[in-house]
């Protein structure tokens, strides 16, 4: 019997533990559209894509011409002038890859020009999650929007050097 009133009230403990916790979410999508810094970077960003994009369609296109002007005057080259034209084809073809990827590579331009306009309002709205979970004492806030992302949790709650020492390690050897 006391092992039974000892377990039901270590259970109930725990759970009313698990209550005491406090948490919230946000809406990401909903706080961008209201920041105007984001929606001109939005803009911004579109137009560089659409100029690029005519610029790639464009060397393509000119490729496709290449190509066709090739085929329709195939019959009446020498095997030399075909390889030249060939040759002119593929490296036209190649470079218009490149200057694709250069600019729409997950390394490329857009994506940097990306990073720089829309980091600083990122960190503005991760700086303002912060303060609002800290004044309402919150401990973990989520967001809506994407799969399980934490934005911010109280740091007390955070037991990585309990782990760290728990391995036999040395916590605070590395910087977070």
């Amino acid at each position: 019997m006391k092992k039974l009133l000892l377990t039901l009230f270590i259970t109930f403990s725990a759970i009313a533990g698990a209550f005491a916790q406090r948490f919230a979410y946000v809406d990401s999508e909903y706080i961008l559209k209201h920041i105007p810094e984001y929606a001109a970077s939005q803009k911004q960003l579109a137009a560089m894509q659409e100029q690029w994009q005519k610029e790639v369609d464009g060397r393509f296109g000119e490729i496709d011409r290449l190509y066709k002007a090739y085929q329709a005057d195939q019959v009446l080259m020498t095997a030399d002038m075909k390889k030249r034209r060939e040759n002119e084809i593929v490296e036209k073809e190649k470079a218009a890859k490149d200057f694709q990827r250069s600019k729409f590579g997950p390394e490329g331009e857009l994506a940097a020009k990306s990073t720089q306009l829309i980091k600083p309002i990122q960190e503005r709205v991760a700086k303002a999650i912060q303060a609002i979970a800290e004044n309402d004492n919150i401990d973990m806030i989520f967001d809506k929007n994407s799969e399980v992302t934490m934005l911010y949790a109280s740091p007390r709650y955070d037991k990585s050097a309990d782990v760290i020492t728990r391995l036999g390690l040395k916590p605070g050897v590395f910087a977070k």
